[in-house]
């Protein structure tokens, strides 16, 4: 099994995380594997998100991945930062070379069948459906991988906790990304629920 492939398998759900203030990094991280889901993906959308990953990976359990990258000079800052796999919202050659040379799990953005082929052609077999629902949800996403039996997926965008069990049924399906575990404004005891919900939902 492949490094990303052990990371799509930790947990049903990879939370989605936006973080405006680092400070607040550690214990919403402790408050997320402490739910069950040790996987946390942070977006480089905000100044805080580097700080944030570092703050992270000082959590027993937490595997903290770096999203939203787009370039290689983003690689290389998620890296230095303690990210320990990488998410792009796209698939383009260079950045996939660049992960692919720094040996780092990668989890490239994919919404066609030509952004699989490319992927594939690179050696790529893993990749996040985004925007999943917004691109044609569960019908394109099961069209899509019918010619492409090797390709595994996490759902991204959209996705909620009354849907994900749904696309979690898809065998081509091993995990699915979401942002509602970590709703504005929730306390750590209000995460650590909505985390414990989302690690209960049945994988195949």
């Amino acid at each position: 099994m492949s490094p990303i492939e052990q990371i799509m398998r930790a947990a049903p759900v990879i939370p989605v995380l936006v973080i405006d203030d680092a400070h607040q990094a550690r214990s919403l991280a402790e408050a997320l594997v402490a739910g069950g889901l040790r996987v946390l993906e942070v977006t480089l959308r905000t100044p805080a998100a580097f700080d944030a990953i570092r703050r992270m990976n000082l959590v027993p359990g937490a595997i903290v991945g770096a999203g939203t990258v787009v370039n290689q000079s983003q690689l290389d800052d998620a890296r230095a930062a303690g990210a320990e796999f990488i998410v792009s919202p796209g698939l383009t050659e260079p950045l996939a070379r660049a992960a692919i040379h720094a040996r780092v799990p990668f989890l490239p953005g994919v919404a066609t069948a030509s952004d699989i082929m490319r992927g594939l052609d690179l050696g790529l077999s893993h990749f996040k459906f985004f925007p999943a629902e917004a691109a044609g949800g569960i019908p394109t996403l099961k069209a899509l991988a019918a010619p492409f039996a090797g390709a595994r997926f996490c759902p991204t965008g959209g996705i909620t906790a009354e849907s994900a069990p749904e696309w979690l049924a898809l065998d081509p399906v091993l995990c699915v990304g979401g942002s509602w575990i970590v709703p504005r404004g929730a306390d750590p005891a209000q995460v650590e629920a909505l985390a414990r919900e989302a690690a209960s939902l049945a994988t195949r």
